[in-house]
């Protein structure tokens, strides 16, 4: 992975979104200098259907190189670390090219510490035991830690895009999309000015048949996904199905013609930002409203289409005890968490950086950094952060996929307003870190709060017409803005 070199102009399909204070945190130790930074773009803002748009200014961020996050390969951040660490070898030990045959515990007069049994024949014994090691973690079932979570109805479809480069009078390629259809949202990430990666959550069976479908067709059903209304996508969804079902393949000439049939049966201007099927590039100025929608995709890199489940998992505790003691959790081996809100990584990172703190104030302090006293400002800290941060996503995940028509009445005002209300969502930019953890924004958070009221005069009428979802939505809202002030209450 060190040595990760791609060929040119060639995308990983494994992308991050690297907020500000993800960032900040690479930056502080080192690490961000050897991430190739000409393989990121940085996103300026986004835009969903319903409809809100989170701008980098509304924070302060008033340079468009700064931008709310960065979005880069894994392989890129992976690789910048492992040479940052290669640079650390006098204090770091990296192994490599082995593998965790088992972990067991010792137990001594005096202490009690894990063995970790490598497929090398080495047997590391740990003072402690960090379990960095993802959803099936070993460590986490040394521990003893359960976990409370469930797998969702979806699947999702990653892939690199080629596409349009922005035209002339457009602004550059550094917007993030997302939209939220019934099916599961569908998001398009910038990576180059002519290169995005896709995230499409939807059903499994859906996705099972768009998978079986040509790259070209797929690029035509993403162009479709982000312009028709879920109605037609419905329709063209069954076409599809049908096809795969009968172990047949849809092709591109039929599928544009269903896409252009419902165009024209909703009375989209052939030459306006919303067509879905374009016969020739696009050039000149561009067309009215072409800022509300991605660039127009004409083709999906070789081999980069690919899908996998998600997931929601919340580990009870972070820290082992009794024949669990001396361990302790981070990333996805104490959580994952639905992609919709590119959250994962950045709550990983924030463990990290927590959890480096507890240990170095152990440390500092002549004290045991594996003892549970040591450990347990992380998980005060952490659990409720991150689980506050879970519970909004996977709320908004639920409330976006149904199509009873009064909950879509309740949330689209609900986002609406929202949208309108500044200081509202440049706290919730700050929540999920498109500004330094270090800095304060006390200030900011009062101005949120003030307005939470109006907020919460939308939500009650929803609440009248669909009392869980209202109750739901403010509940979320609420929460999040409360701990976050807590939060920088306590800097």
């Amino acid at each position: 992975m060190k040595e990760w070199a791609p060929g040119p102009g060639l995308y990983s399909n494994r992308v991050v979104s690297l907020t500000n204070a993800s960032q900040a945190f690479l930056k502080r130790i080192g690490a961000w200098s050897y991430v190739e930074e000409a393989r990121t773009t940085g996103v300026w803002d986004g835009v969903s259907d319903a409809r809100i748009t989170f701008s980098a200014s509304d924070i302060g961020l008033d340079n468009p190189v700064d931008g709310m996050s960065r979005l880069t390969e894994n392989f890129n951040l992976q690789r910048g670390l492992l040479r940052h660490l290669s640079t650390l070898s006098s204090r770091v030990q990296l192994l490599e090219r082995t593998k965790v045959q088992s972990i067991q515990r010792t137990s001594t007069e005096n202490s009690s510490w894990p063995l970790v049994h490598l497929d090398n024949g080495k047997i590391l014994r740990s003072r402690l035991l960090v379990g960095a090691d993802g959803f099936n973690s070993p460590v986490r079932t040394f521990a003893g830690i359960q976990s409370f979570g469930w797998s969702y109805d979806t699947q999702a479809i990653v892939a690199t895009m080629e596409h349009e480069p922005r035209g002339a009078f457009e602004p550059p390629n550094t917007t993030a999309y997302q939209r939220f259809l019934p099916t599961g949202p569908i998001a398009f990430l910038p990576l180059s000015p002519t290169v995005s990666s896709l995230v499409w959550s939807t059903r499994p069976h859906i996705a099972k048949a768009l998978l079986s479908c040509e790259p070209d067709v797929l690029a035509s059903m993403i162009n479709a996904a982000f312009r028709l209304p879920s109605l037609s996508l419905k329709y063209l969804y069954e076409r599809i199905l049908e096809a795969h079902n009968a172990n047949t393949h849809i092709t591109l000439p039929q599928i544009q013609e269903e896409i252009l049939f419902r165009e024209k049966s909703h009375q989209i201007d052939q030459h306006s930002a919303y067509t879905s099927v374009v016969a020739a590039p696009r050039g000149g100025i561009a067309p009215e409203g072409s800022e509300a929608v991605p660039p127009f995709v004409r083709s999906l890199q070789a081999g980069s289409v690919a899908s996998f489940p998600l997931r929601f998992m919340h580990a009870d505790s972070y820290i082992g005890e009794g024949k669990g003691e001396r361990t302790v959790l981070i990333g996805d081996a104490a959580h994952t968490i639905h992609p919709l809100a590119g959250q994962g990584l950045n709550l990983g990172l924030g463990d990290v950086e927590c959890l480096a703190k507890s240990i170095e104030n152990a440390a500092s302090r002549g004290g045991d950094i594996g003892s549970y006293t040591a450990l347990l400002p992380y998980a005060q800290q952490r659990y409720l952060e991150n689980h506050v941060l879970m519970a909004a996503n996977d709320k908004l995940h639920k409330i976006y996929s149904t199509e009873l028509e009064p909950i879509v009445w309740a949330r689209s005002v609900g986002l609406e307003v929202v949208n309108e209300l500044d200081s509202l969502k440049a706290a919730l930019m700050i929540s999920a870190g498109a500004k330094p953890r270090h800095e304060s924004y006390s200030a900011v958070w009062e101005t949120a709060a003030k307005v939470i009221p109006n907020v919460s005069t939308v939500f009650e009428i929803s609440r009248k017409v669909v009392p869980t979802i209202g109750g739901a939505l403010l509940a979320g809202a609420s929460n999040l803005l409360l701990q976050a002030q807590k939060d920088v209450n306590k800097k």
